[in-house]
């Protein structure tokens, strides 16, 4: 593949962002037709400022870009997908009322030959799907889709308008692992029939199951590009973060675990259109990790929106330490002891027009308030704090939040919540996006808030970090709670199970 030119070539991408932000430092970077490129590296490495210019959605500072043999530099994606470069974002950009023939035809203002109709298009979509294995169907309503499926209209929609090379962005990040292994079968389709495929992603097996070669990045720097054939998992993690990394998980056993939070019959709102389901019963103790394993969107988040008080309990109780909470307020509620870390970070965990400063003393300006005026000092030691404990990469705490990457706002919303030291701590998807740097650093931050004491009510879609994490695990499927089970009587096959909807006392333990 080395003696045969490649369809993309970037050389000496630079990117800075106002006079203090480097993001991409002459960054070399190249991608064969037929071939799978894994684009690793930490938050804030750089990784999605570089498919961002290669995209369109930014102009490099520096640096030249070349693709199928034409020196360009692209203003827009529109003019990146006339040219046959499409991008699947971590958040789909599909309309859900319309139906998948209707998306595809949205926007596009060169289509192939004959798809100018619906019919036409229906036609179109049917054979690109039997090409590649994509089973979707032209008359579906992306609102009655799965996240899988969902994908699989992202992934046509590329396809229908000639895409050669497509990068996926953390393509898994929302996916069963029945639908992450239909994707690799799609995706190893797609490179049969010549496509290039940039995957940035921070599954390292998943890293090795599909690239051909795989790209690491670090502090904005491109530090190697290695075959993934001739690479381990663990020389990758190095290459990422310049060390060793530790994923044990050291767990201190108190002595008594009182009650922390209680429902009781808890019937949580039903979303619109959806079905009621049955109330929740549920004891959460100090010094526990109780973790909510399931499919995403099977009730999790109903269920912690409802104990934070985002949502109303339709009937039943919630008691925080005894203390009736059911009708109190979510600031009410935070200010008696619960944290909570949502999983839409950008849009719910954070205001992202305000600076990582305004964003740490969030819900809390209170207790930075002296004689009835912002004691801006304190603030910004606050900040600080979060900033050096989990390794937020900004230049300084006034820093927008909204520029920060995904990862990194991540971070700074745990550790705002943890900072204040909850009672209760919810948290929901806690590493989604997170390279394994930050997923170490966040599995810790848990664990030492359970051994001091904190009842930790964590719902994760990823089984190895239920299992690492929780002593107890329950599982939800179509909003109903299927069982319990301590941490040591879990297994893979058995969660699998009953997040398939098989309760408890069906699946021998």
């Amino acid at each position: 593949m080395t003696d045969i030119a490649p369809l993309l070539r970037m050389q000496k991408i630079t990117k800075r962002f106002g006079a203090s932000v480097l993001a991409n430092d002459c960054i070399d970077f190249d991608l064969h037709a037929g071939e799978v490129v894994a684009l690793l590296g930490e938050n804030g490495a750089g990784k999605s400022t570089l498919m961002n210019i290669l995209y369109g959605l930014y102009e490099p500072t520096e640096g030249t870009i070349e693709f199928d043999g034409i020196e360009t530099t692209f203003r827009d994606p529109a003019q990146a997908i006339e040219h046959g470069i499409g991008m699947i974002h971590q958040e789909f950009m599909l309309v859900e009322p319309f139906t998948v023939a209707e998306n595809l035809l949205m926007g596009t203002t060169t289509l192939p030959e004959g798809a100018g109709n619906l019919n036409a298009a229906r036609r179109l979509i049917r054979e690109i799907s039997a090409d590649y294995g994509l089973q979707v169907d032209p008359d579906a309503r992306i609102e009655d889709l799965a996240v899988g499926q969902r994908q699989r209209v992202e992934i046509l929609k590329l396809l229908f308008r000639h895409a050669k090379l497509l990068i996926l962005d953390e393509p898994t990040a929302v996916l069963t692992p029945q639908e992450t292994d239909a994707l690799f079968e799609v995706l190893n389709r797609l490179r049969s029939n010549g496509h290039a495929i940039v995957i940035v992603t921070h599954k390292m097996h998943e890293v090795m199951a599909i690239s051909d070669r795989v790209a690491v990045m670090r502090s904005g720097q491109m530090v190697a590009t290695v075959k993934t054939s001739e690479s381990t998992e663990a020389e990758l993690v190095r290459l990422m973060v310049g060390r060793d990394l530790d994923m044990s998980v050291d767990r201190t056993e108190p002595k008594q675990r009182k009650r922390a939070l209680e429902l009781v019959q808890v019937q949580v709102e039903a979303r619109e259109g959806a079905k009621a389901t049955p109330p929740a019963t549920l004891t959460l103790r100090h010094g526990e990790v109780l973790g909510i394993a399931g499919v995403d969107g099977n009730g999790q988040t109903e269920l912690i929106e409802t104990i934070f008080g985002l949502k109303d309990a339709v009937s039943g109780s919630i008691t925080l330490e005894g203390r009736d909470i059911t009708a109190l307020s979510t600031a009410e509620r935070r200010a008696a002891g619960i944290g909570y870390v949502p999983p839409d970070r950008r849009g719910v965990g954070a205001l992202v027009t305000l600076s990582i400063e305004d964003n740490v003393i969030l819900g809390a300006s209170k207790d930075f308030t002296q004689f009835g005026l912002l004691n801006r000092s304190l603030a910004r030691v606050a900040a600080d704090d979060v900033i050096s404990r989990f390794g937020v990469k900004t230049p300084d705490a006034d820093f927008a939040s909204g520029n920060l990457s995904g990862g990194n706002l991540q971070k700074l919303v745990l550790g705002r919540e943890v900072s204040r030291d909850p009672k209760v701590l919810l948290i929901e998807q806690p590493t989604r996006g997170l390279d394994v740097g930050a997923i170490e650093l966040v599995w810790g931050e848990i664990i030492e808030q359970r051994n001091q004491g904190a009842a930790v009510l964590m719902a994760s879609t990823e089984l190895e970090e239920i299992l690492a994490l929780s002593d107890r695990i329950a599982v939800m499927f179509e909003g109903e709670i299927m069982g319990v089970i301590p941490r040591d009587k879990a297994t893979t096959a058995l969660l699998g199970a009953m997040m398939a909807g098989r309760r408890l006392e069906e699946v021998a333990l």
